[in-house]
């Protein structure tokens, strides 16, 4: 009995796994480069990290800067997409909530990419310049006259929308840029489902109170 020739591959599951390796390159690289620095790290280093040749990495990024610059931009990217809950139609609490309640998530499940991010900037973010003057400005931009029109209509106490913004990004991002800090204080390895709980709940309790609005929902109100 002839036996039928096996089907070629499609380009979906090649596709799905080529998504996948990227991904898996993009988690290593976030820790190797919050350890060492972009210097300190080597695309061999980076290679063992995620467990692939280091030919998967040039495939998928090209250079160490490439693969460098990938990492910020991923990190950036995630920030930027929390924000999408600040619209115009939005309830100002519920929204604000839902943002701050990301960009925490972000610093529990993406700490090193924060690390990253925030030792990119103290060095005048030199890989991420042009990116954060068009990206991160526009972003910030349009979400700040949402803020204003808020303001306006009287949703929300006036306060300053950008400086809003700095605030709950440095609230947020501490838990991942100085978790070392923070675990130090608290006397422990690592931190707890509690000690989020503990600064989600401060953190929309002194943002929704300093904007005159009230908690959106039961569960939110500690």
């Amino acid at each position: 009995m002839q036996m039928a020739p096996k089907c070629a591959e499609t380009p979906r599951p090649r596709q799905a796994r080529s998504e996948q390796a990227a991904e898996r390159i993009l988690v290593a690289a976030e820790r190797v480069f919050a350890e060492t620095g972009f210097s300190g790290a080597t695309m061999a280093a980076l290679a063992a990290a995620a467990a692939l040749p280091t030919a998967n990495l040039h495939y998928h990024f090209g250079t160490k800067e490439g693969l460098y610059k990938a990492v910020l931009e991923n990190i950036l990217r995630l920030w930027l997409e929390a924000t999408d809950s600040i619209k115009q139609d939005a309830a100002p609490a519920e929204a604000l909530a839902a943002y701050i309640r990301a960009k925490l998530a972000y610093s529990r499940t993406r700490p090193y990419a924060s690390k990253v991010f925030a030792n990119e900037i103290l060095h005048g973010a030199v890989h991420l310049h042009s990116y954060l003057g068009q990206e991160l400005r526009r972003k910030v931009k349009e979400k700040t006259q949402i803020l204003e029109g808020w303001m306006q209509r009287g949703l929300m106490e006036t306060v300053d929308p950008r400086h809003l913004f700095f605030l709950l990004w440095a609230m947020t991002q501490t838990y991942a840029d100085f978790d070392t800090q923070i675990r130090t204080v608290l006397g422990r390895s690592a931190l707890t489902d509690e000690d989020y709980a503990t600064a989600e709940s401060l953190i929309l309790r002194l943002t929704l109170r300093g904007c005159g609005l009230a908690f959106p929902n039961p569960e939110t109100n500690p």
